[in-house]
């Protein structure tokens, strides 16, 4: 299961409460390059490798999908990904929209979600709201958001789009897209 949106839109809430809801759903643990903090488990929050193993898992193939933040990799190792699948469990994926486009490409399976704002005037007042960034960095967010909402729509890497107007409504929706999902591939 492919979870995306913008910024300030409540995906994160939303993905973290299909995970607590839908029995056998689990986390995708992704790979980094990122230094490991104190409090971060090995496995369990990302799994940690350096730059250059990074690079050769990549180009093996063995990577769903990859993007830099920085300088820091991150990528969706396929294997753990298919063991978790073959296991039965439903693995949530929280990633932008050209991460789900490359998972498409190559899991032509996976079930696409997408969140949006209820109107982008929403989306901005919430962006403020979170009171974590300057005006022209909440601004900055914005223009993306607007940018990633019509890559979304027009990328066709997502089957289903929810609309966060009401927290639990949408929680409710994404729980049963997930469990129509899981029940039709079955």
């Amino acid at each position: 299961m492919i979870f995306s949106g913008p910024s300030g839109v409540g995906k994160t809430t939303i993905t973290r409460a299909v995970i607590e809801r839908v029995q056998g759903a689990t986390m995708s643990v992704s790979v980094t390059t990122r230094p490991q903090r104190a409090k971060e488990v090995e496995g369990v929050d990302y799994f940690f490798v350096e730059k250059d193993a990074f690079s050769r898992m990549e180009e093996a193939g063995e990577m769903l999908e990859t993007a830099r933040v920085f300088d820091c990799f991150y990528g969706t190792p396929a294997a753990w990904v298919r063991d978790r699948l073959d296991e039965g469990k439903v693995v949530v994926l929280e990633i932008d929209v050209q991460g789900a486009i490359l998972v498409r490409r190559r899991m032509p399976e996976a079930f696409g979600i997408f969140i949006l704002p209820p109107s982008e005037e929403e989306l901005l007042q919430r962006l403020r709201d979170r009171k974590r960034e300057p005006e022209e960095v909440i601004q900055r967010r914005f223009a993306e958001a607007q940018h990633e909402i019509a890559a979304a729509k027009s990328s066709g890497a997502y089957d289903r789009f929810i609309t966060n107007d009401d927290l639990d409504r949408a929680i409710e929706e994404a729980v049963g897209a997930v469990e129509a999902q899981r029940g039709a591939s079955a």
